[in-house]
């Protein structure tokens, strides 16, 4: 059965009470506080039909409702329209990431500022090596049998790696190794990186082979091997305000997943540029989550996503300020990314 638009209509005025007042809404209320043009009994109607077809339920004997799982998807599906950030809004977002010093400073200002703004846990991914390309590689000379290799990548990231040397290297040499490795890898895909790494060794001349080898090697390790991904975690002790989530009384199981990065990835990961993935209690596979809503979304630089980020929280959220919050605060960080 699909619903006629005045029926929306009282569903999407629940589920703002039950926002606002944490308290289960009756019909009466409803009528008095939103302009619905019907009768208490009209609405008492619709109520029956949205309770029957499982958007509503009856949380215990009082007259009041409160949405289900189903009856939130419906509203964000069908009803929400994203509210927009208020000008205010939006200077206290650029202001707050446009001071940040390096990477580290923009994740967690970033994750700090989601967990402010949506009262919600919030979850920032860092920029991951995967989807990166190398901006420069650094050699530095520690001795002359041991450089220091540093890569920045075009998100930031900056990895550091100990290159051990078979024989002592001129600093001449090291500075047209320096080079060469610029010329073949700068601007290149960290994914694609494997083969032209092959090729600095196979078109080196015989005597630097072993030097150059050994510098490959390294590469290979800081190019190619996954790093552990990353991630930021802030807000938890909004969980516990006003008694926020129901988890049979208890919030361990959401703070045991919280602990766990491999949960963490897999709620805010994997998405496509722009797109804004909401998840409301039993979409959540992992079983601890599921009295929880996750919205999340990728961020990077212009239409490539590096990484992603979002906020947790109860089933009983505000859907579309949440939904606007994270989206802004993602688009200015890929903004950020894509100055420097």
């Amino acid at each position: 059965m699909s619903l006629d638009d005045r029926k929306l209509e009282v569903l999407r005025a629940i589920v703002e009470d039950y926002v606002e007042t944490q308290e289960p809404v009756g019909s009466k209320s409803l009528v008095e506080r939103h302009q619905l043009g019907v009768s208490p009994a009209t609405v008492r109607n619709d109520m029956a039909v949205l309770e029957e077809e499982g958007y509503i339920r009856q949380p215990h004997t009082s007259a009041g409702r409160v949405p289900t799982d189903a009856g939130y998807r419906l509203f964000v599906d069908r009803l929400s329209k994203v509210k927009p950030l208020t000008p205010a809004e939006r200077r206290a977002i650029e202001r707050f990431l446009i001071g940040a010093v390096d990477l580290d400073d923009v994740v967690h200002r970033t994750v700090r500022l989601l967990a402010q703004l949506t009262r919600q846990v919030a979850v920032v991914q860092y920029p991951s090596l995967a989807r990166s390309s190398v901006r420069h590689l650094e050699l530095v000379p520690i001795s002359t049998t041991r450089l220091m290799l540093v890569m920045i990548a075009d998100t930031g990231r900056v990895e550091q790696r100990l290159v051990e040397l078979p024989e002592p290297v001129p600093a001449d040499d090291v500075t047209d190794l320096r080079r060469r490795v610029n010329e073949k890898l700068a601007g290149q895909r960290l994914s694609d990186t494997p083969p032209l790494v092959q090729g600095l060794v196979d078109d080196c001349a015989p005597g630097s082979r072993a030097t150059m080898a050994c510098l490959a090697s390294v590469l290979l390790e800081t190019l190619v091997e996954r790093s552990e991904e990353r991630l930021a975690l802030a807000g938890t002790a909004n969980l516990t305000r006003g008694g926020v989530l129901d988890f049979q009384g208890t919030l361990r199981p959401v703070l045991e997943a919280l602990e766990e990065e491999v949960i963490l990835l897999k709620l805010i990961g994997d998405l496509e540029p722009s797109k804004t993935r909401v998840r409301i209690g039993d979409e959540n596979q992992i079983d601890n989550l599921r009295s929880a809503s996750v919205v999340s979304t990728g961020y990077g630089p212009g239409a490539t996503i590096v990484g992603g980020l979002g906020v947790l929280g109860p089933t009983r959220m505000d859907y579309p300020g949440t939904i606007a919050t994270v989206r802004a605060v993602a688009r200015y960080v890929g903004d950020l990314l894509a100055q420097n």
